[in-house]
């Protein structure tokens, strides 16, 4: 595991896990939400978000942490393990509104500076409609890749708690 790409809902656990994965392993991790988001909640756009990813995944390793459909695809084809956190709606909703709480008023360690969180009702409604809309891609685009890439699914906190356990 040199180059992991780290997928799921909001509030699965993606960035913890990548943070601690990072320090376990010795390996930089990106978050992606980090690196698009602008101050005041400003996206940047599609090209520069394909720019940096393009040149991330150059690196020889890396832990790049986030969804991004739309990009998806440049971190699968470059990444040897892809991690995809699927946990329950009910615990990434609490996870959300835990954070949320912890972090108002203020930035998150996986945010960028002056990214001040917020209670956004279009992104819980993201995250409790993940299942249904996202997930089914990021499966299909799974089933899809090469079989010499690793999966590793983690469908619950034990699992993803063992796991980290295993690879330490």
């Amino acid at each position: 595991m040199k180059k992991i790409a780290l997928i799921g809902s909001g509030g699965s656990g993606k960035s913890t896990l990548a943070r601690k994965l990072g320090e376990k392993l010795n390996i930089e991790v990106y978050h992606l939400d980090a690196l698009f988001w602008k101050p005041n909640w400003v996206m940047t756009s599609k090209e520069e978000q394909r720019k940096v990813q393009n040149e991330l995944v150059t690196q020889e390793e890396w832990i790049i942490d986030g969804n991004y459909n739309g990009t998806l695809d440049i971190r699968l084809n470059a990444a040897d393990t892809i991690i995809f956190v699927d946990i329950s709606r009910i615990i990434c909703i609490y996870r959300v509104f835990k954070r949320m709480v912890r972090y108002q008023g203020k930035s998150r360690p996986d945010m960028a500076v002056g990214m001040k969180e917020r209670l956004d009702i279009s992104f819980l409604k993201w995250v409790w409609d993940y299942p249904k809309t996202k997930k089914p891609i990021v499966l299909k685009k799974l089933e899809q890749l090469p079989k010499n890439k690793k999966i590793i699914v983690l469908k619950s906190p034990r699992e993803v708690r063992l796991f980290l356990e295993k690879e330490g």
